[in-house]
């Protein structure tokens, strides 16, 4: 993004003196567009500072501290103001905590979740999976052909019940094991979502909310989604 943009949106926003809700949700979508470069959010706090003192020393300067606080709400980094979305937990199997966990996500998802497995045959996931299709929840998945014909593979199922799915027909395996869950929790590891993976196998994922590692998660998938589209 380039210095003129953010400073652009700043001025508009400082026009009448405050902030109100809709030029905030615009102010964060220039922000957003920052993704995680610190020095780019530097760089925006330093404008709005510039232009709060230009203006300091006026009948308007209540406004102006008022406008200031609102405005660094938007441009301080969410891991400062709480570390909430930084949580990060760890599940092993064999253990139905894992069942349990993705289950729960897919439960308490309300606009979208991504998934890019190797293979789903356990029902108990895919019952959570077309639950949360049902509600109208954005779902798309992408697996592996080698896998999606297996005897108990719920891919052609989820399919045919509507949930978007792309499947790698390459000789090689697509091999990921990952889910976003609504832009903001990602899941990750060797978890297989298999029936075998919960009852026998020695296996992990984690479950976090790092800004960094969501955003590399998001382009590797929109990257894949697009390339299987084909």
């Amino acid at each position: 993004m380039s210095d003129g943009s953010i400073e652009d949106a700043l001025k508009i926003t400082l026009a009448d003196y405050r902030l109100t809700r809709g030029e905030k949700r615009a102010l964060a979508k220039v922000i957003e567009k920052i993704g995680d470069d610190d020095q780019q959010l530097a760089y925006a706090r330093n404008v709005a500072f510039k232009l709060v003192r230009e203006q300091l020393g006026g009948a308007n300067d209540a406004e102006l501290i008022d406008w200031l606080e609102n405005v660094l709400k938007v441009l301080v980094p969410r891991e400062d103001s709480g570390n909430h979305e930084l949580r990060s937990e760890a599940f092993f199997s064999p253990d139905d905590a894992c069942v349990g966990k993705i289950n729960r996500l897919f439960t308490s998802s309300r606009k979208s979740v991504d998934v890019c497995v190797f293979t789903i045959t356990d029902d108990r996931i895919k019952d959570a999976i077309l639950a949360a299709h049902r509600r109208g929840v954005a779902i798309r998945i992408i697996s592996d052909n080698d896998k999606s014909t297996d005897l108990g593979s719920d891919i052609d199922q989820l399919a045919r019940l509507g949930v978007p799915v792309r499947v790698d027909r390459t000789e090689y395996h697509m091999h990921h094991k990952f889910a976003i869950f609504d832009r903001s929790q990602l899941l990750t590891g060797s978890y297989n979502w298999t029936r075998s993976a919960a009852r026998n196998n020695e296996e992990n994922f984690i479950v976090t909310g790092d800004r960094r590692l969501l955003k590399s998660f998001r382009v590797a998938f929109d990257k894949l989604w697009k390339e299987l589209g084909g």
